[in-house]
Order: C-alpha cells, then structure tokens, then sequence
C-alpha cells in the first residue's frame, strides 16, 4: 500500500512529490543542517583540542567516539535543537538563532559527559557563518554525490544504450521545423548525452570553497586568544579535512559562494540539455514517432478515455524549469552581499534543498519515460519515404562535384515549395546530362539511407 500522502504540504516536493526525493529529504532538510551544523562544531572541537597551543586537553577514544556520534541526530535531536531556538527550554533560554541553539544544544550534551570540562570551546572564536558556509558546502556536496549525481548517470547509461540501440534507424531530421536531411534516432540520442555527459563531469569534479576565519575575515578573536598559534595553516587543514571542500583564505565573514554559483550554473546547464531532451521527445511522441506503453490503471485524460500522454516528460519539463530559475536566482543573488555581510543569503540558501528537489524529481521523471517508450521504426521510414526531397542536398552536392553548372539552382527549382514524389525525382534524375557512372549514383540516393556518418556517431562512446 502507498505511503499516506501529506496533503498539508505546502509544496509538492514534500507532498506529490515525495517519494521521487528518495534520501534527498535527509540531506537537505532542517533536520539535515543542524546535524551537519553539529558536525562542524564537533570536528572543531576535537581540533583545537589537538592543537598545540591552545592549552586544551588531548581527548580519549571514547571521547573522539562520542564526538563523532553526535552529529548523528535523532528525530527528538532535532526538535530539541529547534526548541532551544524558538522558545528555550529548562535551563536554556531561547536563542531566537540557529547556530547559536545548535552551540546550546552541544554544551547541553557536552556537560552530561567527560567532555564538561571543554564545552566553552564549543563554537570557540567562531561566527555564524563559519559553520553555517562549511554545513551548506557539506549539504550540497552529498546532495550531488548521493542522489543527484547517480539518477544523472542512470540517465546518461539509459541515453547511451539508445544511442546504440538505434545507431542505425534513420530519421527525418528537422531544421526550423522543416524537413531537413535524415539523420538517425541512436545520433540523436548520443547528441543529447555527449552534452549532458560534459555538464555531469564538471559537476562531478567541482570543489566547495569554504572558510573559518571569523566575524571579518581576519582571525581577530582567534589571535587575540591564542597569538602563537597558526590560525590560517589551522583553517586550511579543516576545511580541507573534508573531502570535495576547497579553503578560502580571502573573505569577509561570509565566503563570497561563487564556488556555488559556479555548481549551480553546471547543474543548470545539465538542466537544460534534459529540459531541451524532452521537448524534443515531446514532438517525436506528437508526431508518432515515439510509442508509449500504456499502463494499466493510469488515466490519459478526464474526458478522452483513448489518450497516453507524454506526462512524464511534461512534469520533468516543469521541473527543470522551477529548479533552474532557483539555481539561476542563487547564482546570481550569493555572491553579492553589502559591505562585510548582510543576512538576505541567509533564506535564500534555505531553498537549495528546493532546487535539488525540483532537479531530481525531472531527473526521475525523465527514467521513468523512457523506460515507456520505444522507438516506432516503420513510422520514421514511412515519414522519410514520403519526403524524397530532402534527397536534394546529395544532389546538387554531386552534380557541382563534376562541375554541372548552377547545379543548386537546378535543384531549387525542382524542389522547393513543390511537392515531390519519389516517381518524380526518379523521373528528374534520369534527365540530367550526367555520365552513367554519376547517373548510377545519383540513383542510389534514398531518404532511408542518406545518413552519413550518424550510426558511426551514435555508436561511439
């Protein structure tokens, strides 16, 4: 039985929608921050207590154990953490801040432990958005890595097995909507993966940018503290203790994001080849081209019982649409800010999880229309049969070959805005004063085999 929808969801990500996300709801949610918030602030801790200099004492096992642990919230954590923040609870006031109440909420473990002893280094020298700028880059690196970036090469290993399949069926290519020359189905699809392929990769390699520098980008509260100590060398090694995050020694107190904008912008890119991949299987449906299985139990259409539509692509198509105006938005909006800082990035980054959802939510939708269509290959002869003009390209190309004198005007004028039947080009080829050996092969000329190199194209990895 289905999972009981949330019809009280404001969005459909969390309603309709839901079940498509998979683990994406435990990576980007509330609950999903504050834990990678917990994590930073636990990490930091254990850094500076094995840090020279800093006077902390070294931690045990058990200790590093239980700091590793932590970040691991529950249900009741994360109700607690959110608690601490709005309203207080015994003994906590309410911080009316988030990161604050994640520090409260540590302390609050902190001292029920043999680690009471360290708790005021929780959150020690640190401003918000030290952990805030490491806990994003962390979300958005496992969003990418665990979810968006597997449904993507599943997409990329469906492309790429119809590539092959269909290296050979030819097509009636369009150019401005308009019979063009044939090309072949397997050529079309290797175009569309050979453009997504390239956007997956940059997404796979990009690094985070992320810093720990303090309230203005400059240590002060660090060295005041502890002079001796290398802040920056310290820094560097934390950031970059976390694998896919890049230091930033050169910000103000927030990390200027255009490490994100620059993620954001190659995932909208991948968004767009797929947006522009269902349209165009949208025309290729449309026109007959494409069958879809019908399923039992689904409904076409609340009036017309005989109709299969194209739904899958139509709702990947909206939601590659919604997902990038967010990740346009976000590339545009992060890496402004006025003066040192300002708080309008702060709701902003608060919907990355939205445009992650948006993604993969098309991303499955795109899976699951193709695994419902199947190429009608007597349709695209049959359409390629009853254009035998666009033949005319090989022609002409031919006859100016041997140097036949205003052989693309000859051309023109037989084909265009006129319709040509295959009787009729048989009839205008065997009237042209060729040699029989050009005669010969004019004459093997024909829309189901004029493709070119495409099966080659379609079939190379």
């Amino acid at each position: 039985m289905a999972a009981a929808r949330d019809m009280e969801a404001v969005s459909p990500l969390d309603g309709r929608y839901a079940a498509r996300l998979g683990g994406l709801k435990h990576l980007a949610g509330e609950g999903a921050l504050a834990g990678y918030r917990v994590l930073v602030e636990c990490r930091y801790l254990e850094k500076l207590c094995a840090t020279p200099g800093i006077g902390a004492r070294r931690l045990t096992a058990a200790e590093k154990a239980l700091l590793a642990k932590l970040p691991r919230l529950s249900a009741a954590d994360a109700q607690r953490i959110a608690a601490i923040e709005e309203t207080g609870v015994p003994g906590i006031p309410a911080t009316r801040h988030d990161v604050k109440a994640v520090e409260y909420f540590i302390k609050e473990k902190l001292r029920r432990t043999s680690l009471k002893d360290l708790s005021e280094l929780v959150h020690f020298a640190l401003t918000s958005e030290d952990v805030n700028n490491i806990a994003y880059a962390l979300m958005l690196r496992d969003c990418l890595a665990l979810e968006l970036l597997p449904a993507l090469r599943e997409l990329l290993r469906s492309l790429d097995g119809l590539a092959v399949k269909h290296a050979a069926t030819p097509l009636l290519a369009r150019t401005h909507g308009q019979p063009a020359v044939p090309t072949t189905f397997g050529k079309e699809f290797r175009v569309f993966h050979a453009r997504l392929a390239r956007q997956v990769a940059q997404l796979g390699k990009g690094k985070l940018c992320a810093k720990l520098n303090g309230a203005s980008g400059n240590y002060n509260a660090h060295l005041a503290a502890y002079p001796a100590v290398n802040w920056e060398k310290f820094a560097r090694e934390f950031v970059e203790g976390f694998p896919g995050l890049e230091f930033n020694p050169f910000t103000t107190q927030i990390e200027p994001h255009d490490s994100y904008a620059e993620l954001f912008d190659a995932q909208r890119r991948a968004n767009t080849v797929l947006l522009a991949f269902c349209q165009d299987m949208w025309r290729y449906i449309s026109a007959g081209l494409v069958a879809q299985k019908a399923v039992a139990g689904e409904v076409g259409s609340s009036t017309m019982p005989q109709k299969v539509n194209p739904i899958h692509f139509e709702n990947a198509e909206g939601n590659l649409g919604l997902a990038n105006a967010l990740l346009g938005f976000f590339s545009a909006k992060l890496p402004v800010s006025r003066l040192q800082r300002d708080l309008s990035d702060s709701t902003v980054a608060r919907n990355f999880g939205a445009a992650m959802g948006h993604s993969l939510a098309a991303y499955r939708s795109v899976l699951t229309g193709l695994a419902r269509v199947s190429v009608d290959e007597a349709a695209c002869r049959a359409e390629l049969r009853a254009h035998p003009e666009i033949i005319a390209e090989g022609v002409q190309t031919i006859l100016r070959r041997e140097r036949a004198a205003g052989a693309y005007e000859l051309l023109s004028k037989f084909t265009r805005g006129r319709e040509v039947t295959a009787e009729g080009f048989a009839a205008f080829i065997t009237g042209l004063d060729v040699k029989p050996a050009v005669r010969a092969e004019l004459e093997k000329l024909s829309p189901l085999t004029y493709t070119g190199l495409a099966a080659k194209l379609a079939a190379r990895k």
